[in-house]
């Protein structure tokens, strides 16, 4: 080892490696378990059923309630009138 190296330099190196190599052992586990959970959610699931998409919200099964509106006479007519001025090329 050289004269001006320091000892401190070598043991970062080698510490800095460690931890590199613990991370990429605890990110690979991570992705290793969620990847047999999102397979087991998978198998579980009837074939209806819409994909897994967990950055979506939970949507409602349901729609809203319908509503509807009444129209006066004149108002069906003025639509009957707008209807056949749109029809006409």
């Amino acid at each position: 080892m050289p004269a001006h190296v320091s000892i401190l330099q070598p043991v970062a190196v080698i510490l800095l490696a460690l931890v590199t190599a613990a991370w990429v052992t605890v990110v690979t586990g991570i992705l290793r378990r969620r990847r047999f959970q999102a397979a087991a959610r998978r198998a579980h699931r009837p074939p209806s059923a819409p994909p897994d998409l967990p950055g979506l919200p939970d949507q409602r099964q349901a729609g809203p309630e319908l509503e509807t509106v009444e129209l006066t006479p004149a108002e069906k007519d003025a639509f009957a009138g707008l209807i056949r001025r749109l029809d006409r090329p």
